[in-house]
């Protein structure tokens, strides 16, 4: 759920001209947190210390998973740097995420590299992990058809690569990881209210069910290396070229987890634009139709994820403070509608591809 970084800029500190920072992230009177340390101060050391020599001036960037600024460099174009949340991805991870991307740049693909220095391009700040890019702007693209067709191809190209082998490290999508562990979670940690619980229990089990039996009837598939959280919010469009960021949610799974999140509307406007994915997709990489079955299922899994990811970070003062509406009884009871629509949804016959 690593949100994009790299366009919304709400606070900007000079932090050498001693100008007051006001961030909830860095909020002493909150419960400690392990982003509560990162100070500007340890930013602008975490930076130096692998060569570069900032200017002081430094601006925190929209992210809730892990923490992004964007920092002056001396001279040069400013950089970004991402801090890792503690705990969550091991260095063998974070290096396979990097070795992904960098494998996509060989083949020309526009993606936004972290900077190799000092012979990595992962560094340590205690108790972080951190990395440098460049400055990279852009916008959410418009899925036209012409767009649409671009970004066809270019997620072609990526699952060209990504099928040569798998990772090694990373995780791999299933039906436990992304629905039945999130439901578990949110049932055993108490978020879901007293009088939803019975409904939420039954519901939940019943969807599992369902989506298992999509799996299951959908046979074996080829599970090749994604973006994972291929969103418009995860793709920057400059100059009629899609340069893709955000890989820290990048898995082993079906090529549609990276396909689906572009498609929306009715079902006849879906379909027009799975269609124009296709046209550009398939000129570089196959496509089993099978996987059209698993949309539906995919979405539903990601609706309880994301319920599940805002209880687990729930700790961190940046969510409490950000998702005012979340953990309400009306955001619960809204929660149990969505699945229940999804119930229907699911028994529903799949997109039919239309080339």
């Amino acid at each position: 759920m690593g949100l994009a970084t790299y366009r919304l800029q709400p606070i900007v500190r000079c932090v050498k001209k001693g100008l007051p920072w006001h961030d909830i992230m860095n909020d002493s009177s909150k419960d400690p947190h392990p982003f509560l340390s990162l100070t500007p101060e340890k930013v602008l050391e975490s930076v130096e210390s692998i060569g570069l020599i900032t200017d002081g001036c430094m601006l925190a960037l929209n992210s809730y998973e892990n923490r992004v600024y964007q920092v002056g460099i001396e001279e040069e174009q400013p950089v970004i740097v991402k801090f890792y949340r503690p705990g969550r991805w091991s260095q063998a991870q974070i290096l396979e995420e990097h070795a992904f991307i960098h494998e996509l740049a060989e083949q020309d693909l526009s993606v936004v590299e972290p900077l190799v220095s000092q012979d990595s391009s992962l560094h340590f700040s205690d108790p972080f992990w951190f990395a440098i890019y460049p400055r990279r702007g852009g916008r959410s693209p418009d899925l036209d058809r012409e767009t649409l067709e671009v970004l066809g191809r270019c997620l072609g190209k990526l699952h060209a690569v990504g099928a040569t082998k798998p990772f090694s490290y990373r995780y791999s999508f299933s039906v436990e990881a992304h629905g039945e562990a999130s439901c578990r979670f949110l049932m055993d940690a108490g978020f879901i209210p007293g009088e939803l619980q019975q409904a939420y229990r039954t519901l939940t089990n019943d969807l599992l069910a369902r989506i298992r039996k999509i799996f299951s009837e959908c046979g074996a598939m080829e599970y090749i290396r994604l973006h994972g959280d291929c969103h418009t919010g995860n793709i920057l469009w400059r100059d009629g070229i899609p340069h893709l960021v955000d890989f820290d949610d990048c898995m082993n799974g079906p090529a549609i987890q990276d396909l689906w999140m572009l498609l929306s509307g009715e079902r006849e406007q879906q379909e027009a634009q799975l269609a124009a994915l296709m046209d550009g997709y398939m000129m570089f990489h196959d496509f089993e139709p099978r996987e059209l079955r698993l949309i539906e299922a995919m979405r539903t899994l990601r609706l309880m994820y994301y319920a599940a990811w805002l209880a687990r970070r729930w700790d961190d003062p940046a969510f409490p403070h950000s998702f005012t509406w979340f953990n309400t009884l009306r955001y619960w009871s809204t929660h149990v509608l969505e699945l229940r629509e999804q119930l229907s949804v699911l028994d529903e016959p799949p997109l039919q591809l239309r080339l």
